[in-house]
């Protein structure tokens, strides 16, 4: 059953095979872009990307709010996961990648900040950043992360990358992260 789901999710993924140099820098301080595409047969959100850091607000409004507040408030993580992740996501800077393209972003990035904002996490230490299709940005604040596919999620702690999310759960969403925090053993689907 695991091998048809990773068949699936590579043939619908929003990844490629560009790999950038490991780096534990943070991402320098960018504005999003809104990058117009001329393509008629892509609907106005994949039309309108937001590229570079953006914030929940960002999402919030506009043309993104359909989806992401309906992922938002239809999320319902568990009772037992959000308190494990409010025990242990305090000591974390986490740097994020999406694309406001990809369907994966769509379903996983308001879940996502509805965990945080469920867990008490303190969103400035929050750095979402989003990407083109060839996952960049202007600014090349992709660089340095060894990021291929959206959504990532990196967990650094002390500046030094622990874990990270990479496009779909393993179990679920708040199960991934509370094991990531907790420092118990977890390997994203694409980790060897």
């Amino acid at each position: 059953m695991s091998f048809l789901i990773l068949l699936l999710a590579l043939f619908t993924s929003c990844g490629n095979t560009t790999q950038n140099p490991e780096s534990n820098e943070t991402a320098a301080t960018a504005s999003p872009v809104v990058m117009e595409n001329e393509d008629e047969e892509l609907d106005d959100d994949q039309q309108n990307m937001i590229v570079g850091k953006l914030t929940k607000k960002d999402l919030q409004e506009g043309s993104y709010a359909g989806w992401f507040n309906r992922g938002y408030d239809n999320y319902k993580p568990s009772a037992e996961e959000i308190e494990i992740i409010k025990e242990n996501i305090g000591d974390y800077e986490i740097v994020g990648f999406m694309g406001t393209w990809c369907p994966d972003s769509r379903r996983e990035v308001p879940e996502f900040f509805k965990l945080l904002d469920e867990a008490g996490y303190d969103l400035s230490k929050l750095t979402m950043i989003g990407v083109d299709r060839s996952k960049t940005t202007p600014d090349n604040l992709e660089e340095g992360y060894n990021m291929s596919r959206v959504p990532t999620f990196i967990f650094l702690k002390d500046g030094e990358e622990v874990n990270r999310y990479v496009e779909y759960s393993q179990e679920s969403l708040a199960e991934d992260v509370a094991a990531i925090v907790s420092g118990r053993d977890y390997k994203d689907s694409y980790s060897n």
